[in-house]
């Protein structure tokens, strides 16, 4: 019997995908299919599949094509594959030609004809979204750059009231096709809103884009009172529109590895938290002003959080912040969240360096994060016995931020209100954190 084997995502399946699997089979007498996890695309940077990993599984069983279907979820992988099955021959699309010869030595490769004219990329792009940046600052000249590897959406208008020339220099510099002089000009170029203005235009400018049916990616934080975030929820649900708060960490391959691992148990119970995140900034930018609502809380607090919520939940019992003040603005702040049953604590600086690691203690072990682990591609579970140690890499690519960006593409497509990844309780909690600390609420100076 001739085994043969062949590789791929198969989003969004079509005509092509079922051609090359039929060449596949004519190949020899058993098919096997080996089809990428979601995680394994990501860490690929295939940013834009939009059928989840059993979606996709089921799609290719329907075929009626595949003998057996295998899931392809590392690097490396395919070598092990055909030494375990035994495999006759490799067969991928002739737009891998050359690419896979290396797997010679273990059987034949034979490249396929691919189907001309159709793609899943094709496919996507035919639903593009158009969207819209608020906004023309230091976030938002790192956003830009990495909407070109996400599929499905690109930038078609850029606004900024308060700075005209500055928005015609953006749409210069990244060839965006209108620089909006006034709100309905922008209103009628966009679908979706990337907002990258500062903290106290957040609350305004979404409730004005969701009240005109535009979905929204906010920068973090989304507003710096709970009630706004609430309401703002409430009217993207009203209105059926994806909401979502740009904390680029939530989407991270290696965070969101790390939430599945200690989740299952891995570490026990966790019982105690503690984030630090500094990231010094000088005197006479936003962040330290305090009339743009400067300061290390309302900049940062959102990435700390973002573990403690994930692992401990929003229903903390009382909270506690240590701080240190400068020109009216906190250069450092270290917070406590006492829980039921643990506690958490973090540390935030913008005047103030600190070590900027993440460790998360439970009954059997911890998890050791590294600076940055904000952005992290790496982690460790440590435990009283070291044999029992394991180290986790996960790249990631450019700034991250093409991650949210899919995510926030895909709630779009699929009609969801926000990413789980970053829960709307989790954004309405985050905001209170920010609200007692601006009401002066459970602060002690330093």
């Amino acid at each position: 019997m001739v085994k043969v084997i062949t590789y791929g995502t198969y989003d969004l399946l079509h005509q092509g995908h079922i051609n090359l699997l039929r060449r596949a089979k004519a190949l020899g007498d058993y098919l096997i299919v080996g089809v990428t996890t979601d995680n394994f695309d990501l860490e690929r940077g295939k940013l834009n599949v939009r059928n989840n990993v059993m979606e996709r599984i089921e799609n290719v069983r329907k075929t009626g094509l595949a003998d057996e279907i295998i899931i392809e979820e590392y690097l490396g992988q395919k070598i092990d594959d055909i030494q375990r099955y035994d495999v006759d021959i490799f067969a991928i699309g002739s737009d891998w030609e050359g690419h896979f010869d290396y797997l010679k030595e273990y059987c034949e490769v034979v490249y396929l004809e691919r189907t001309e004219g159709i793609s899943s990329t094709q496919l996507r792009n035919e639903d593009t979204v158009r969207l819209g940046i608020i906004g023309t600052g230091r976030i938002a000249n790192r956003f830009f750059p990495e909407v070109q590897y996400v599929n499905g959406v690109r930038v078609t208008a850029v606004y900024n009231p308060v700075n005209l020339p500055e928005a015609d220099d953006f749409a210069g510099k990244y060839s965006i096709p209108v620089s909006a002089a006034d709100a309905e000009e922008f209103l009628n170029n966009v679908d979706a809103v990337y907002v990258a203005s500062p903290h106290l235009t957040h609350y305004s400018y979404v409730k004005w884009l969701l009240e005109n049916d535009k979905h929204v990616l906010c920068e973090t934080p989304l507003t710096l009172v709970s009630e706004e975030a609430r309401s703002l929820i409430e009217l993207a649900r009203e209105r059926h529109l994806t909401l979502m708060e740009a904390n680029k960490t939530a989407h991270f391959p290696a965070f969101n590895h790390l939430i599945s691992l200690l989740k299952s148990g891995l570490i026990g119970t966790i019982v105690d938290i503690d984030a630090s995140l500094s990231t010094l900034r000088q005197e006479g930018l936003r962040e330290m002003d305090p009339l743009q609502a400067g300061g290390s809380v309302t900049e940062n607090i959102s990435f700390v959080l973002l573990p403690i919520f994930k692992f401990l939940g929003t229903d903390y019992k009382d909270l506690m912040f240590f701080s240190s003040f400068k020109g009216g603005v906190d250069i450092y702040t270290k917070g406590i969240l006492q829980y039921p049953s643990a506690v958490a604590s973090f540390k935030i600086g913008l005047g103030v360096k600190t070590e900027g690691n993440l460790v998360i203690s439970g009954t059997r072990g911890y998890a050791y994060v590294p600076a940055p682990w904000w952005k992290t591609d790496y982690f460790e579970l440590r435990y009283e016995d070291i044999n029992m140690n394991r180290k986790y890499f996960y790249s990631y690519s450019g700034e991250g931020l093409r991650y949210e960006l899919q995510e926030f593409i895909s709630c779009i497509n699929k009609r969801i209100l926000t990413s789980h990844r970053l829960t709307t309780s989790e954004m309405i909690a985050s905001a209170g954190v920010i609200e007692h600390f601006r009401n002066g609420e459970h602060i002690i100076s330093i």
